[in-house]
């Protein structure tokens, strides 16, 4: 057989070439439908690869959890802890049987000390399901000190980690420490204890309660699947939906992942999906806001390059561009495009698949104006009408009213006009083919290497 897989792979190289040259001149959507079909030709053709051989450290690592940190917060939203152990609940995207996390301490003046850390599943509320309790070291001790701006990887442990489950991660913080660096919009409830160390603790003695997630910016497992990142602002961060009900249409998206099967491309259940949106963020410019986050461009190598695993990148950015432009100086489409050229060369530079996202409406939003809505339209043609994404989503035609597609259909608006609710989260995620996450990445290994 392995004397075949040379002429096969050649074989669906051919046929990719001979229809990509064959439908130079024709309108976009008819060529990107036709390439579609290449693609997917290609994939039938092509065997699975063969197993490559391992890096020296014999390890895999899959993205099932992230989000994009910020900061540091203005002073009358700074949370302090004092001898303190903090209970932070994520929720993994897919499984694996081994662990580790990623803190951040990226925003901080001086170190962080982290002086325990373990993790588990979540029974509910701060409690630990009995028997998966695990230790966790960094470099093989049991405390960590993380320089200011640096984040940090633990050891790996052994954990059974099933997909679409909470995880508890508890951080004892010794002395006092600001939460300079945190994600803001978790919409998640997580936990802060009386004083003391009680990472081993099943049973959290909590003082009190907090919907931001301090210092944790990532859960890997071992699985050898690849992470897909999405890359956006608050649309993507999930504000205005119910916060302990994971609704973020990438929520929706990692479910159907594990729950779904492409009839023909029979989509890997051990794909991780990574949310990377910060509410507020910007594709050019840093807000004024620093829990709003580094624009998409200066936080791009961090937030989507050092995500293990990372495969495919969804980017869905720029409305916020586009609404806080200024009159004096406006943001032009001209503009946000060579933003999103940007993302995608650097994407592509490291084998990273990269499908574009069309924004959202927002009449009746609090910055919009007819000459802003201009400026998305013209985008949004652009998105849709050229070759540059490897693939596109176009949500705005999925959570547009069609009597009046510059607002939000009223059944998917939270009520702000800029942001769906839980109803238009699900739509958009039901929206994303699963199909994009084999032919992106075939259409670019079957595609001629660019001329040198």
């Amino acid at each position: 057989m392995k004397r075949f897989l040379p002429l096969l792979r050649d074989a669906a190289r051919r046929l990719w070439n001979g229809i990509a040259f064959s439908t130079v001149g024709m309108n976009p959507p008819r060529r990107r439908l036709l390439l579609g079909s290449a693609m997917l030709a290609a994939a039938m053709a092509l065997p699975p690869h063969p197993v490559a051989a391992q890096p020296w450290t014999t390890e895999n690592w899959t993205g099932t959890w992230g989000t994009a940190p910020s900061g540091p917060p203005p002073e009358a939203s700074l949370q302090t802890f004092t001898d303190q152990t903090l209970r932070l609940i994520v929720h993994t995207s897919t499984g694996g049987n081994r662990v580790r996390i990623r803190v951040s301490n990226e925003f901080g003046a001086t170190p962080l000390t982290i002086g325990a850390a373990r993790i588990g599943l979540r029974a509910g509320g701060s409690d630990v399901a009995a028997g998966t309790d695990r230790a966790l070291t960094f470099g093989g001790r049991a405390f960590v000190t993380i320089p200011p701006g640096a984040p940090a990887l633990s050891d790996p442990v052994e954990l059974n980690v099933p997909p679409l489950s909470d995880l508890a991660v508890s951080l004892y913080l010794p002395g006092t420490v600001q939460a300079t660096t945190v994600h803001q919009l978790a919409l998640q409830t997580n936990y802060v204890s009386l004083p003391g160390n009680f990472t081993a603790a099943p049973t959290l003695p909590v003082q009190r309660t907090i919907q931001v997630w301090p210092f944790l910016t990532e859960v890997d497992v071992d699985t050898a699947g690849p992470t897909i990142v999405t890359l956006g602002d608050s649309i993507t961060d999930g504000t205005r939906s119910t916060p302990d009900t994971n609704k973020r249409w990438p929520d929706w998206l990692a479910r159907r992942l594990q729950t779904e099967r492409d009839p023909v491309l029979g989509i890997n259940a051990r794909f991780g999906v990574v949310n990377r949106g910060i509410s507020g963020n910007r594709l050019l410019s840093n807000s004024p806001n620093p829990l709003a986050g580094r624009s998409a461009q200066e936080r791009f190598d961090r937030d989507v390059l050092a995500t293990a695993g990372v495969r495919y990148l969804v980017v869905l950015i720029g409305i916020n561009d586009i609404g806080n432009s200024s009159p004096t100086n406006p943001v032009t489409a001209e503009d946000l495009i060579a933003g999103y050229r940007q993302l995608i060369h650097r994407a592509h530079a490291k084998g990273i698949s990269v499908i574009g996202a069309t924004l959202t409406p927002f009449e009746g939003a609090g910055y919009y104006s007819p000459e802003k809505e201009v400026i998305r339209q013209a985008v949004n043609n652009w998105i849709r009408n050229n070759d540059e994404f490897d693939a596109v989503i176009d949500f705005d035609r999925v959570t547009r009213d069609p009597a009046r597609p510059t607002r939000f259909l009223p059944a998917y608006d939270s009520g702000d006009h800029l942001h769906p609710n839980d109803l238009g989260y699900q739509a958009m995620g039901n929206a994303v083919s699963l199909a994009l996450f084999r032919s992106a990445a075939i259409a670019r290994a079957a595609a001629p290497a660019p001329a040198k």
